[in-house]
């Protein structure tokens, strides 16, 4: 008995939304046919010369255009902190050269391309990575000609300076407005770590023109060589051969692949490690 009973009781509870609908549509259904039959009656005694002209006749809803609102397509995608990139990674290291994921910019000119390298090589974030390099040049004693303490520590920090400073300007300023490139780092923001690894390592090598297409990197490939040479001026004689200076080179290049991954990954690693939107 109490078996049937709890089933009777789960049978009236999925019926009822039912019989309430039927309760309620019922006196729709038997009201309806009334307005209709009144209508024809009162149509076929009404004279046509008193009925109103067709031009200005109301509109039925159905052909009343439909809001703009109402034919906005939705879009799809709700979490817009994929690939935003930030002026500053870990809030240290400049960022000022990478363009969040799909996203189209028009050309910098060369006037922009030389604002973006003073920019990326005067903020305070550019002054604070400098000593962090100057301390680890110190602390693997890089260079012992610039012994330690303070004394050394400043030699090793004027240098780390210079070398980003001219750095950013050859690879951000001098060579793009001379071969017409973009040396901003479009991320891709998408896809497998694999593919947007192998993406990020490859703008090493290949660049975004002015006009929107792909060219060999020279901005990168040639600027880095261009800093490399540079930098013998303000180092040690002893530092000076070509092996060394053919050695600066590919850690420069080393450095900016590294860059490239860390500048691919950074909003992940902002919205997923520091819960940051």
């Amino acid at each position: 008995m109490p078996t049937n009973r709890c089933a009777a009781v789960a049978l009236f509870l999925l019926l009822s939304p039912t019989l309430v609908w039927a309760q309620t549509a019922e006196p729709d259904k038997q009201s309806g046919p009334a307005p209709e039959q009144q209508a024809q009656q009162s149509g076929s005694t009404v004279d046509s010369a008193t009925q109103p002209d067709a031009a200005v006749e109301p509109k039925p809803l159905m052909d009343m255009p439909t809001p703009a609102a109402d034919r906005t397509p939705v879009n799809p995608k709700t979490n817009s902190s994929e690939g935003q990139q930030t002026k500053r990674m870990f809030w240290i290291i400049p960022n000022f050269a990478a363009v969040s994921a799909d996203t189209k910019l028009p050309p910098l000119t060369a006037r922009e391309k030389y604002a973006l390298a003073l920019e990326g090589s005067v903020d305070y974030s550019s002054f604070v990575w400098s000593g962090m390099l100057a301390a680890q040049s110190m602390a693997l004693r890089s260079y012992p000609e610039f012994h330690n303490g303070m004394a050394g520590y400043s030699r090793y920090y004027w240098r780390a300076f210079a070398d980003q400073a001219s750095g950013s300007f050859f690879t951000d300023a001098l060579v793009p407005a001379l071969t017409h490139e973009d040396p901003r780092y479009y991320t891709l923001g998408h896809g497998g770590f694999f593919r947007r690894a192998r993406y990020a390592l490859s703008r090493v090598v290949v660049i975004k023109t002015d006009s929107g297409g792909r060219s060999f990197n020279f901005s990168e490939i040639v600027g880095n060589g261009l800093e490399a040479g540079l930098s013998n001026l303000y180092y040690p004689p002893e530092e000076r051969s070509f092996h060394n200076t053919a050695m600066n080179w590919v850690a420069q290049l080393e450095a900016a692949s590294i860059n490239n991954i860390v500048r691919e990954f950074w909003p992940d690693i902002r919205h997923k490690v520091f819960r940051q939107k």
